[in-house]
């Protein structure tokens, strides 16, 4: 994967949210993939310089996903957790999910992104809301943007980072496709 433009965020003053728009010379499954497959998240989260280990990517509705990042041998002597919920995982369209910062437990958002089939290339679209504008304006301030624009790098360098996607193994035919679960309609019953 290479991208052709540049990552576009946009974070408005008086609200929460955070915009990201960027296009990957490849196909929207290949991308799909990239956002759930753990070896190929682990290959291109930004930021540079530190090592994610991936301990949860359950890519379905309610599935939980977790990922750990930590510099060369520990040299902050940190390690940074993040983690979420996935909530509308739609394979090779889009995937809706929460994003907490353990180091900041309670400060949820929820994140969209949508994936556009531009004829082989594809267009990322990401929302993310902040439960305040406060929250909001950590995220940004913590360098997010820098993060996401470094993962966005490792697609294109992707004969360093980011392995041919073809070419990988097929992920077994239960997890290839996540399922998606029908809403309930009206009232829940009860366990009586």
């Amino acid at each position: 994967m290479t991208t052709n433009n540049a990552l576009v965020v946009t974070a408005e003053r008086g609200v929460p949210f955070v915009d990201t728009v960027r296009v990957v010379n490849a196909p929207v499954a290949d991308v799909y993939r990239a956002h759930i497959d753990p070896a190929l998240v682990a290959q291109w989260m930004g930021p540079r310089g530190l090592t994610t280990e991936i301990l949860d990517r359950d890519a379905r509705i309610g599935g939980t996903w977790a990922f750990t990042q930590a510099g060369p041998d520990g040299a902050d002597g940190a390690v940074h957790g993040v983690r979420g919920v996935f909530h509308d995982p739609v394979p090779d369209r889009s995937i809706v999910q929460t994003f907490e910062y353990d180091g900041v437990p309670g400060h949820v958002s929820l994140d969209r992104i949508v994936l556009e089939d531009l004829g082989g290339r594809t267009r990322i679209t990401g929302h993310s809301v902040f439960q305040s504008q406060e929250d909001r304006d950590g995220m940004v301030a913590s360098g997010m943007d820098a993060g996401v624009r470094e993962g966005t790098s490792a697609w294109r360098n992707s004969s360093a980072r980011v392995p041919n996607l073809r070419r990988l193994p097929a992920f077994p035919p239960n997890t290839r496709h996540p399922q998606r679960v029908p809403r309930a309609r009206g009232p829940v019953p009860s366990a009586d």
